[in-house]
C-alpha cells in the first residue's frame, strides 16, 4: 500500500530520533499526533575528572580531556581554570577549535575565588580576579562560570576542613553577618561584567558560606540578579543532600553530579541518581549535567560508567 506524504514524514522523524539517540517518542495510538518526546539532559564531564590535582596539571592537559570527553560520548565538557596551560587567547582559541571539531559545547568554566577576608583591598582583588575570570569565559564562549564564596580558612589545610565534614569556626572578631555582607558585596561588583558579557554567575554550593543550601540561598535572593544563578553540586551537601538539592533546584544554571568509583578522594556518599534526576524534573530543569568524577579508580574507566549513570538518570518529557 501506498503511504501517505504525511505517513512517511512521521515514520522518517520516529526512526531519525531513535538513531540519533533522542529519546523515545510517545504518539497517540487513535489520532496519530505527537504527544512528545522525552529527551536526556546533556550531559558533560568537568576536566577535573580526568585530573583531580593528581600530579602536575601538565601531566593531564586540557587537550586531552576534550579527546577522552569526545571518545566516551560526551555532550561538553567543563574546563577547570587552574588546569588551564595558559590564558593567552591563542591557547583559547585553540581549545574552542578543539572541542567544536570534536563535537563537544565548551558549557561550563570553573573557577576559583573568595570573598571572606576582613581586608576590602583583598576582596578588591579577588573582585578584579573574578571579573577576569568571566572575560576568559566569555572568549570562550562559555555561557555560565562557577563562582564560589570563599570561606573563612581557619581549618588549615584543606584535609582538615575535609575531616571536619567543610565546617570552620568564624574569624575571631568577626560574625557570618560580616561574612555574608562581604560576599554579597563583592558579587554584586561583578554582575555588570556578567550581564555585558552574557555569562551566568552559577554561585556552587561549595565550602564556605556556601556549605548549606540556607547560605547559598541568602546570597542569591538578597543580590536577585538573572546573572547570578546557583551551580548544583550533588556532593557537597554532607547533611540531608536530597532535601538541600531541592532548595536549590529551581535556581539551577548547571548541575555538577560527583561520582566516587574506587572510593572518594576525601569522602564518598552513596547517591541516589534517579531520584535527583526526579528532583531536576519537577523544577524542569533541561540544562546541562556536568560529571565530576571524585574517586580513586582510572578515570578511562569510571568516567564511562559514571556517564552510562547519569545517562539514565537525566531526561525530562518536551510539552
Amino acid at each position: 500500500m501506498k503511504k501517505s506524504r504525511r505517513s512517511f514524514i512521521k515514520s522518517s522523524f520516529v526512526s531519525s530520533a531513535g538513531i540519533l539517540g533522542l529519546g523515545a517518542i510517545h504518539q497517540n495510538a487513535a489520532s496519530g499526533s505527537m504527544e512528545g518526546m522525552i529527551r536526556h539532559n546533556p550531559i558533560g564531564v568537568s576536566t577535573y575528572s580526568f585530573w583531580q590535582f593528581n600530579g602536575p596539571k601538565e601531566d593531564t592537559p586540557i587537550e586531552y580531556c576534550i579527546d577522552q570527553a569526545a571518545r566516551m560520548g560526551f555532550d561538553g565538557i567543563e574546563l577547570l581554570l587552574v588546569q588551564m596551560a595558559s590564558e593567552d587567547r591563542s591557547y583559547l582559541n585553540k581549545l574552542k577549535k578543539l572541542a567544536f571539531h570534536n563535537g563537544l559545547d565548551l558549557m561550563g568554566f570553573s573557577t576559583h575565588q573568595g570573598f571572606v577576608y576582613p581586608d576590602k583591598e583583598k576582596r578588591d582583588e579577588e573582585i578584579r580576579k573574578t571579573i577576569h575570570q568571566i572575560e576568559l569565559a566569555y572568549e570562550l564562549g562559555i555561557p555560565t562560570m562557577r563562582l564560589n564564596t570563599g570561606r573563612w580558612g581557619t581549618s588549615g589545610s584543606f584535609d582538615e576542613l575535609m575531616a571536619n565534614r567543610g565546617i570552620e569556626p568564624v574569624l575571631p572578631g568577626y560574625t557570618e553577618d560580616d561574612g555574608f555582607n562581604w560576599v554579597i558585596d563583592a558579587i554584586e561588583k561583578c554582575l555588570y561584567k556578567a550581564e555585558e558579557c552574557g555569562v551566568v554567575l552559577g554561585l556552587e554550593n561549595h565550602w564556605g558560606l556556601g556549605r548549606t543550601a540556607a547560605g547559598v540561598q541568602r546570597i542569591v535572593n538578597e543580590i536577585s540578579s538573572p546573572w547570578l544563578m546557583v551551580t548544583l553540586d550533588t556532593g557537597n551537601f554532607l547533611e540531608n543532600p536530597y532535601d538541600q538539592l531541592k532548595q536549590l533546584a529551581d535556581r539551577t544554571v548547571l548541575m555538577q553530579a560527583k561520582t566516587y568509583y574506587g572510593g572518594g578522594k576525601w569522602y564518598t556518599l552513596d547517591l541516589d541518581y534517579p531520584r535527583i534526576g526526579e528532583i531536576m524534573r519537577n523544577t524542569g530543569y533541561k540544562g546541562y549535567i556536568s560529571l565530576e568524577f571524585e574517586g580513586n579508580e582510572d578515570p578511562l574507566k569510571a568516567v564511562p560508567e559514571s556517564l552510562k549513570v547519569l545517562r539514565d538518570a537525566f531526561y525530562y518529557q518536551t510539552e
